[in-house]
């Protein structure tokens, strides 16, 4: 373990601090952005160190950092007519570009790639460093890899003490969330990370700005990360966040009814668990600067689960809302939708035993069945449309007349489709009007009628085929022919797996437990 210098930022400290870094040692500093962990970036060997203290993927690529505008002529291929309007318009700020690099920059710092991030950084005192070392500097945040980024000294100093050579304290940071990155490299610039420089005031100097697909939803597994912050799991604190998808109401009722939870909340959030909160609920800039020591906080306090309220993900909410979707591993729990838990499963697996048990937990569960009597009692307005596609015949004295219409519909594959078409949005809406949050929609068609849409979390319910048999069999009076016909008109298990959040198998193994597994994430 070395012995890691704690420095100023008078000019002798600076200085010294340039030195280490042009001999090829590894110094944090601070940017307006975050705490960087800063290396020679034209000295592949330094490079490769700081993927080592910060334990850090060699494919995951660095920023180089200069300190005036005209130092990035000799990183890149061309400074395009875009780049140029870009440097013109933001240098110094916490923006990064993303060019065709020269063969001065290493595959190192590169992350393999043919192409070079640079950024000049809007902090003096990062600027100063860069001019102190005679060389652009590589530095990625100055944090083990994988947890949120430092804001504070003392942070870095928790991470990074005794595995670096020094560590410049600047105090705190201005904006709190890493720069902007967008390449243009690729015909339409694109945004590979949001922050402080937005895409409206991108736009302002390029005919057309898009924002990559990962940023808001992450990348597929084949995906090469072009940009730091895109691949892994990032910006994570040691307890498990899920992000609550819900207005300032139902996010506090939702966390006010949890035990052994944390919150991570808004100013003014009337929330009665321990909480630590990210700035204001409007004020995006806020949130940015305070989010990223808050996950340090809730580390700090032991937190094991934490509740996140969203952020917008417009403007800077967006690069807000990016490194919290990280913090989660993109796990959301949508409470905006109608219905909390969509409920279904295999005919004969047991979903109503699912159903009861949920009921005691305190769900309120709604069961389609019931509410399909409900749209189909005496004197229904749905009845002159049943007649006008079934036959007259359906319904006698205001009644209707089951058995004939089962008859009549469940033999053709067509007319079975049509009367769902009908009967499903009726069923749906009648669910919605009786919905109290946190509300069970239980429905055997979850899938097939479009509900799975409405639903925020959805569980299904699977058994082996042989003990479904048995159980449709006693339960229904029919023989094993007719059970399997019934078992073969539903989806397989594989799409049930593949299309629910969570699977109960209902084989003899005790459901409850697994339940309230499932519950965990709730």
């Amino acid at each position: 373990m070395m012995n890691t210098k704690i420095l100023g930022t008078n000019k002798q400290d600076i200085e010294l601090a340039g030195k280490i870094l042009s001999e090829g040692g590894l110094v944090a500093f601070p940017t307006e952005t975050v705490y960087g962990l800063g290396a020679d970036a034209l000295n592949e060997d330094a490079v490769k160190n700081i993927y080592k203290a910060k334990g850090r993927p060699s494919d995951n690529p660095l920023i180089v950092h200069i300190a005036k505008k005209e130092d990035i002529v000799p990183l890149v291929k061309e400074v395009t007519k875009e780049a140029k309007a870009v440097i013109d318009r933001f240098f110094p700020a916490p923006l990064t570009i993303i060019l065709p690099k020269s063969e001065k920059v290493g595959s190192v710092v590169s992350g393999g790639l043919d192409t070079v991030a640079v950024r000049m950084p809007q902090n003096p005192i990062a600027r100063e460093l860069i001019e102190a070392a005679k060389t652009p500097i590589a530095a990625p945040s100055a944090n083990t890899s994988g947890l949120p980024s430092p804001t504070k000294a003392s942070r870095v100093i928790e991470d990074m003490s005794g595995k670096i050579d020094a560590i410049i304290d600047g105090g705190d940071c201005e904006f709190g969330v890493e720069s902007t990155v967008i390449t243009l490299a690729t015909d339409v610039p694109t945004i590979l990370r949001p922050g402080a420089i937005t895409k409206e005031m991108l736009e302002e100097v390029l005919p057309k700005v898009e924002v990559a697909k990962a940023v808001l939803e992450g990348m597929k597994n084949d995906e090469v990360a072009a940009s730091p912050g895109m691949k892994y799991k990032h910006y994570a604190p040691k307890a498990k966040v899920i992000i609550v998808d819900a207005d300032k109401e139902r996010y506090e009722k939702f966390v006010n009814s949890k035990k052994d939870a944390y919150a991570l909340c808004f100013e003014g959030d009337n929330v009665k668990i321990p909480k630590v909160t990210f700035g204001k609920e409007n004020d995006d800039l806020s949130q940015a600067k305070e989010l990223f020591d808050a996950l340090r906080k809730l580390d700090d306090m032991g937190a094991k689960k934490v509740y996140a309220r969203i952020p917008h993900k417009d403007g800077v909410g967006m690069a807000v809302y990016n490194r919290l979707i990280r913090a989660a591993a993109f796990c959301v729990l949508d409470l905006q939708k109608p219905f909390t838990i969509g409920l279904t499963g295999q005919t004969g697996a047991g979903k109503g035993y699912v159903g009861k048990y949920l009921s005691s937990l305190g769900f309120n569960v709604l069961d389609t069945d019931v509410y399909a009597r409900k749209i189909t009692e005496k004197n229904s307005p749905i009845f002159p449309i049943l007649q006008k596609e079934f036959g007259e015949d359906i319904i006698k004295n205001g009644e209707l007349q089951r058995q004939v219409l089962a008859d009549r519909v469940f033999k053709d594959k067509e007319k079975t489709k049509r009367l769902n078409e009908i009967m499903h949005p009726a069923i749906i809406e009648l669910c919605k009007e009786n919905a109290v949050f946190p509300s069970v929609f239980d429905a055997p068609l979850l899938f097939e009628c479009g509900a799975d849409k409405l639903c925020s979390v959805i569980i299904s319910v699977l058994a082996p085929k042989e003990l479904r048999i048995k159980r449709i069999r006693e339960r229904d009076n029919i023989t094993a022919e007719q059970a399997e016909i019934r078992m073969n008109a539903q989806k397989d298990e594989e799409f049930y797996k593949t299309n629910s959040d969570f699977t109960v198998i209902n084989d003899g193994r005790d459901i409850k437990s697994q339940i309230d597994t499932i519950m965990e994430a709730f």
